[in-house]
This record gives C-alpha cells, sequence and structure tokens, in this order.
C-alpha cells in the first residue's frame, strides 16, 4: 500500500481546483519525494505505482502527462541499485499496460532502461523478454529503420548469450530484412557475427568459418577481437566434415598471414597437409572448445571425433593405394565395423576416391 503522505499528497492534488496546466509541478515533487527514498522505503513500489496511475487517470491530459513519465522514467534509470530500478521499472510498466496505445514511446523507454538493468545482472533472457514487449510496428508513432534494427539485434544478441540459437535466429532474419537499408558499422558487424554464432551453434561448420573469417578482416575491430574470430574461422573449419569442400576452406585460411600467430595454427597445418592427428594433439585442441562443439552426434561420438576420424581417414586414404579393414581400423583407433562404416559412408558421398 502506497505511505500515507503520497496518498494524502494524490487526493489534494485530484480534488485541486487549480488549472489542468498547474498540476504537473505537484506530481514531478512527488516522484522527486518517492524516487528519493527508493532504496530506504519499504512502501516504494506502491507508492510510486499510486502516483503514475493518478498521472494517467483523468486528472491529466495526454499532452501533461507524457513529459511527466517520461521524468519518472529518468528518474528511475538514475536509481543505483539494480534490484530497485528492475522492481520501480516493473512497477510502472504495469502501471502504463492498460493504456499503452497512448503511451508507447514512455513504455518503450521504460523497457530499454529494464533491459539494462536485467544484462547488467546477466539475466539476458528476462533483458530480452522485456525488449519484445516494445512496440516497433505501430501507428501511433514513427520508429526509424535503424532503431528497429538496434532492438532486433540486441534481443538476438542477447539469446545467444544463453545459446538460444532459435529465438536468435528469428531475430537476426527480421533485421535481416533491412540490414541493407543501415548504414551503422556497428549493426552491420554484429549482424555478422550474430550469424556467424548461429551457424557454428547450429553445426554449419562450413558456413560459419566462412562468416567468421570474413568478420576476421573487419578494420573496425581491433587486433584481439579479429585474431578471436579467425581463430574460431579455424575451429570451424576443422569441425566441418571431410571432404573437398572442407580442403578449400583449410587451404584458404593456411594462406591467411596472420594464421600462424593463433593457438590451432598447428591442426590447421596438419589438417592442410592431410597429415594424421594423434589423440594427443586432438585432446589439447578440445580443450578451448565450446560445449557444442563438444557434443554427441547420431552414432555416439563428438563433433570432434568425427572430424578427426573422417580426416584421418582422409589422409590414409591418399597415402595408401589399397590397405586392409583391420590395418584401417588401428590407424583410426577403431574397431573394424566402424572403420568400414565411415570408410563406405565417404565413399558413397564422394568425399574420398575409392
Amino acid at each position: 500500500m502506497a505511505s500515507a503522505d503520497i496518498v494524502q499528497g494524490l487526493q489534494e492534488l485530484e480534488n485541486s481546483s487549480a488549472p489542468q496546466q498547474d498540476r504537473p509541478a505537484g506530481y514531478k515533487k512527488l516522484l522527486e519525494q518517492v524516487l528519493s527514498s527508493a532504496t530506504t522505503s519499504p512502501d516504494f513500489s506502491a507508492s510510486l505505482g499510486a502516483i503514475i496511475d493518478s498521472i494517467l487517470g483523468d486528472n491529466l491530459g495526454i499532452v501533461a502527462a507524457r513529459p511527466l513519465l517520461s521524468t519518472a522514467v529518468d528518474s528511475i534509470r538514475a536509481i543505483p541499485s539494480l534490484d530497485t530500478k528492475i522492481q520501480a521499472g516493473t512497477t510502472a510498466l504495469r502501471s502504463l499496460e492498460p493504456r499503452i496505445v497512448s503511451f508507447e514511446e514512455q513504455d518503450a523507454q521504460l523497457r530499454e532502461m529494464l533491459a539494462d538493468a536485467y544484462q547488467s545482472q546477466e539475466e539476458y533472457i528476462e533483458a530480452a523478454k522485456v525488449l519484445q514487449g516494445i512496440q516497433l510496428e505501430s501507428s501511433q508513432r514513427r520508429v526509424a529503420d535503424d532503431h528497429k534494427v538496434d532492438i532486433w539485434m540486441r534481443i538476438c544478441r542477447l539469446y545467444l548469450e544463453e545459446d538460444d540459437t532459435t529465438s536468435a535466429e528469428s531475430y537476426l532474419n527480421r533485421a535481416k530484412n533491412l540490414r541493407h537499408q543501415i548504414s551503422k558499422p556497428e549493426v552491420t558487424l554484429a549482424f555478422q557475427l550474430s550469424e556467424a554464432r548461429i551457424l557454428d551453434a547450429r553445426r554449419r561448420f562450413l558456413d560459419a568459418s566462412q562468416a567468421y573469417h570474413s568478420f576476421s578482416f573487419s578494420a573496425v575491430l581491433d587486433e584481439e577481437e579479429r585474431t578471436r574470430a579467425l581463430s574460431s574461422a579455424i575451429v570451424c573449419a576443422v569441425l566441418a566434415p571431410a571432404g573437398p569442400q572442407r580442403a578449400r576452406a583449410l587451404a584458404k585460411l593456411y594462406k591467411d598471414e596472420r594464421a600462424p600467430q593463433v593457438a590451432e595454427f598447428g591442426m590447421l597445418e596438419k589438417m592442410f597437409l592431410d597429415r594424421l592427428l594423434t589423440p594427443e594433439e586432438v585432446s589439447r585442441f578440445s580443450e578451448n572448445l565450446q560445449p557444442h562443439q563438444l557434443a554427441k552426434t547420431a552414432d555416439g561420438s563428438t563433433v570432434l571425433a568425427k572430424a578427426v576420424i573422417e580426416h584421418n581417414l582422409l589422409s590414409v586414404s591418399r597415402l595408401y593405394d589399397n590397405i586392409g579393414i583391420d590395418e584401417l581400423a588401428a590407424l583410426l583407433g577403431l574397431d573394424a565395423d566402424k572403420a568400414e562404416g565411415y570408410a563406405a559412408r565417404m565413399l558413397e558421398q564422394g568425399r574420398i576416391a575409392g
């Protein structure tokens, strides 16, 4: 329940015979009073809600109420405590909800402020959900295309922080429709990186490698970020299915003059030169992989293990004109049936010569 002095102040304003244009000053004073005790008053949330409900009532017109609500948003934004800021913002959103059509701009301001607070607490899903409520397609206000893309890309990145690639991709696709109308380089970079991360998470490793590699050439990025993107490109190329397409990707990366600077260069070099990989080398490489890059495949092996087996099988096919199944299995570290299955599948798909 709202504090007694706030209730009294609101009653005086609502029953006042003063002209409507003089009332906003009274509401501002009450807002300042409530927000000054945001971290100490147990009645803070209820008092703030009562003031906003009164502002949205019949005492003020829409024209007078909008700047007051914007002032309230600015005051809430200035609250140092993240928990209190979230509490205040959530209270204000609830009060606005029944009349959101008349106050879409203030609702959007509140939601962006709340998203900032949730993001600071690493509550990425909550931040994404609150941003999803912003009315971007509306007849009540015009939202510029670049702002729409900013919001969609922010939601996309927030979902990626929680590895929710399905939700992230849906917002990336919305931004894709307006991408070529946006000139801001930071938005283009965010789009490219998000696309690469989604391809990576969906195990479309060849496409992801190409996207990361293109991203690594951006002059806007600092040296560390470009090197990190190149490293991701190499990792994805290593994890891709062995065959002619991956061979071309490995060649492109191997010829990149920056490649020797990254930790994954040793693995890249051995794969490019068709050399057999040892379990020790594979184990060292796996230490820096993401969880989805170590996930199990349909046959029970990990993505990395499958990529290494296929690579070693391709290397063996170039070292030997003829080899028995038992010898092949020994080189691959598999039993004979599995070795034969891998060889048959790659032959059938045209990824190794018969």
